[in-house]
């Protein structure tokens, strides 16, 4: 075990401080999004440049150089870049159509009897296309309610089996913030932490949809389809396919987004400048997020300079005898940053940096180690009533968050399948975890495996 000599919990508090504005905020205001997050870290980080080391004083001047070393760290630009082209392909989908058009042609090869596990399935399909849960919430909910009235099923049923959806995807999309936060902390392929994810999703997924088999409802229902374009699907495919083959994230968006601005133009969705506004209206709506990520960096960086990440590390790690050990450290850290701060992407953000650190003690394969962020933040994130999800779909339906919480099976059986991967050792690689570069990560001998 390796032995942290500048340990200092005083390092930590800045993240204590942002849980607590955001908590506060929210039990106060009795809304979980009355503190805008940006001005939350804003605040943690002013008060970061604050504090000193144990024993040693910083010039303020250094601190600030410390921060933003921190903030321009190679990773974090590369997911800002990552956030902002998302952005670009989630906005011009929509005003090609695509969205639509994909909804439309997914309800056709749904029959009667399975409209509850296909309005499930179509939910993972889009998001899984899109990268964005709350995307498709935004999309299929309006869809949800009309089924629900139609085929006499409780209105928070069918919500909770769209966030269910959501969340599948946001988990496993390549395209989606949480994968790109959590393959670029580790370092590792977008392929394979999505095949290290669908093995604990997938049975999640497969349950969920055997479950809603077995709901009652009015099967002679008469359910109306839109018309669709099958052009307008084909960026979802491409990028699904593009990112499949092992391409580079920002190849795989490029391909996405120049499929779109072909497509949209071609069918006389926008002009020129239109396509251009599209995709400045889809950077835009990543900004802050983006934002936050630099802010972060410097932060981290600050609490490492002053010992609060080795003070975090020596007492995560003093009670783990095993590597099992540490990745339930890793699934706790992160679920806990996701239910004090109700962003999944944050949540992996915050923890990857510390989760990386355990890899390198534990000799945690990282391609595990990204499965987990994203699983446990993804799965606590899908069920916590205060979060964007669930908030967004009740504000849609018009119900109370904590009616629509008990139906969102799909993450909480994530999360049940997380702890079971953990404990059983899933998934087991024969073989060394490569950067997208073809580089090996971290050698884990197969005695270990």
């Amino acid at each position: 075990m390796c032995d942290y000599k500048n340990s200092n919990f005083l390092g930590l508090t800045p993240i204590l401080l942002f849980v607590f504005l955001v908590v506060f905020a929210g039990i106060f205001a009795e809304n979980f999004e009355a503190m805008p997050i940006l001005v939350a870290f804003m605040i943690t980080a002013g008060y970061a440049l604050l504090l000193n080391p144990k024993g040693i004083v910083i010039p303020f001047g250094k601190k600030v150089d410390i921060f933003c070393t921190g903030g321009g760290e190679k990773t974090i630009i590369l997911l800002v870049v990552i956030f902002l082209l998302a952005g670009a392909f989630y906005s011009l989908t929509i005003d090609i159509g695509a969205r639509d058009a994909t909804v439309n042609w997914a309800l056709r090869f749904v029959p009667t009897a399975f409209l509850l596990p296909g309005l499930f399935i179509i939910s993972c399909f889009i998001s899984f296309s899109m990268g964005t849960s709350m995307g498709t919430i935004t999309a299929i909910v309006p869809i949800g309610i009309g089924l629900a009235n139609k085929i006499g099923i409780p209105t928070p049923l069918a919500v909770g089996i769209v966030i269910g959806g959501a969340m599948f995807g946001d988990n496993l999309s390549f395209i989606s913030d949480t994968t790109i936060a959590a393959t670029r902390t580790q370092g590792v392929r977008l392929k394979d932490k999505f095949k290290a994810n669908l093995i604990i999703a997938l049975p999640a997924a497969l349950i969920t949809v055997v479950v809603l088999m077995f709901v009652e409802f009015d099967i002679q229902a008469n359910i109306e389809l839109g018309s669709y374009n099958f052009w307008l699907i084909l960026p979802y495919f491409l990028i699904i396919i593009s990112a499949l083959l092992g391409l580079n994230v920002i190849t795989v968006l490029g391909i996405g987004i120049g499929s779109a601005c072909v497509i949209g133009l071609s069918f006389g969705s926008f002009n020129i400048l239109g396509m251009l506004k599209s995709i400045q209206t889809g950077m835009g709506w990543m900004e802050d997020l983006a934002i936050i990520a630099l802010i972060i960096g410097g932060i981290v960086a600050l609490m490492k300079s002053y010992g609060g990440v080795d003070w975090l590390m020596v007492n995560i790690t003093k009670n783990i005898k095993s590597r099992r050990g540490a990745e339930f450290s890793i699934a706790a850290l992160v679920s806990f940053l996701d239910i004090a701060i109700a962003n999944n992407t944050i949540a992996i953000v915050s923890a990857g940096p510390i989760a990386k650190d355990l890899n390198q003690q534990f000799k945690i394969d990282p391609r595990r180690t990204a499965s987990l962020l994203d699983i446990f933040s993804c799965g606590f994130q899908g069920i916590v009533p205060y979060g964007g999800q669930i908030l967004t779909a009740a504000a849609l339906a018009g119900l109370s968050p904590l009616e629509i919480s008990p139906y969102c099976w799909y993450p909480m059986l994530i999360i049940v399948f997380g702890v079971l991967a953990i404990l059983m050792g899933l998934p087991k690689f024969q073989d060394t975890a490569l950067d997208e570069y073809g580089n090996a990560i971290l050698l884990v001998p197969k005695s270990e495996v």
